[in-house]
């Protein structure tokens, strides 16, 4: 029955070629949308989790806390040493974070200071993501600061220009000079209009001795989402280490909403290829159907040679399958090796790069495809093999042999 099949689906040859390559290009873009997918969602997972870590540790209760004073983890030095014993391997990052008024010669703007510990290896990818002149203030240095190139305008300075902090109600100096030594471009313009970045020692002296509004914990290893499912047994084991005085979280849990939409691009995108699917299943029905209408003589000879409905049911049904099947694995093999050459890397060309990392996105990308995701892509060719062949099924299975024989086409 296979091969009687297969040698009727190629009896019109034009339009079985049609509808095999409607489902050879669906299943290729198909591919080709999820391994972009991926590479958005782990190009945004690693530009986040290189920018605030993939877990942090604040004071319990931090997100009610409006005093600057309450908000911050005092006895930083040695919560640290902690930190690093219960860590083992991974990076840790000390920010601490001061609302401030900076000022230049004629104008002043609300700004957030952040002063930062980083190691060695996230310095330099922060300075190459994000400085666009000058430097990063050196980890020790109490005079530097780099500041967002909006806010830097906002302020008319320019690097070697002096600037002035003044951070009432806070525990250190509550005020400063510093010398801007690097120009910033954050992607979020709010950040860029009031981002300023200092050296931890320099925050400290300015807002709170000893104290951090954060660790963040980078793990090199995790560079895609699906890294994810470790991280929460090493937040439970940092939180018992640490004690409840602070709450140790995941990205997801400090970004519920960045989360919530990263979780959200694969059901969005199976949904939206689930409507190219319909359209191929409409071609194949369109093809089944017809040499349905003009093999009835012959439909007929076989089931007053014997044949029973379920078996030319199943003729039928197989015909679909096997017009679907074609194409698909036409679509499999040239979608798996789409997915292979966006596995090395690629990059939007042009003013796209610009748009692309506005939206937070890195400029080189790696795309991927998990099984489960051509587990789905399977599962709709069989689907729309299935349903394209229920009405030309039906109908050959209901044929009367004698008024099938007279019918002429």
């Amino acid at each position: 029955m296979f091969a009687f099949a297969w040698r009727s689906i190629w009896r019109n040859r034009s339009r079985s070629l049609g509808a095999a390559f409607a489902v050879a290009f669906t299943v290729w873009m198909s591919m080709t949308y999820f391994g972009l997918s991926n590479a958005a969602r782990d190009g945004m997972y690693v530009n986040l989790t290189d920018t605030v870590g993939h877990i942090q540790i604040h004071i319990r209760g931090y997100r009610a806390v409006r005093d600057f004073r309450e908000a911050v983890l005092p006895r930083a030095a040695a919560l640290r040493d902690r930190l690093t014993r219960a860590l083992g391997d991974g990076l840790i990052v000390e920010a601490l974070e001061v609302p401030a008024l900076l000022s230049g010669e004629d104008r002043a703007r609300g700004v957030l200071l952040v002063g930062l510990r980083q190691p060695p290896a996230l310095r330099r990818r922060f300075a190459d993501k994000f400085v666009r002149e000058g430097r990063l203030p050196d980890p020790e240095d109490l005079e530097g600061i780099a500041l967002g190139r909006a806010l830097a305008r906002t302020l008319q300075v320019q690097i070697g220009d002096a600037v002035y902090a003044y951070a009432p109600g806070t525990e250190g100096t509550g005020a400063s000079a510093y010398v801007v030594v690097g120009i910033l471009r954050f992607p979020d313009p709010a950040q860029d209009a009031r981002g300023a970045v200092l050296s931890l020692p320099a925050a400290q002296e300015l807002a709170a001795s000893d104290a951090v509004s954060r660790f963040e914990v980078h793990v090199p290893e995790f560079r895609r989402t699906t890294d994810d499912a470790a991280l929460v047994p090493l937040a439970a084991r940092l939180q018992a280490a640490l004690g409840n005085e602070v709450v140790v979280e995941t990205w997801r849990e400090t970004y519920p909403a960045i989360s919530s939409l990263e979780r959200a691009l694969r059901p969005i995108l199976t949904v939206f290829l689930g409507l190219f699917f319909i359209l191929a299943g409409l071609l194949v029905l369109n093809t089944v159907y017809l040499s349905v209408v003009e093999r009835t003589r012959e439909f007929g000879v076989i089931i007053a040679l014997g044949a029973n409905r379920r078996r030319v049911l199943g003729m039928v049904l197989l015909e679909s399958l096997l017009l679907c099947g074609s194409g698909a694995a036409v679509g499999l093999a040239v979608g798996s090796a789409t997915v292979a050459r966006l596995a090395r890397g690629y990059s939007y060309p042009g003013a796209w790069r610009e748009v692309v990392e506005a939206y937070g996105l890195p400029e080189v990308m790696y795309g991927s495809i998990a099984p489960v995701e051509v587990a789905i892509i399977v599962a709709f060719v069989i689907g729309i093999g299935v349903l394209a062949a229920l009405l030309p099924a039906r109908t050959a299975g209901r044929l009367a042999p004698v008024e099938a024989m007279r019918f002429v086409a």
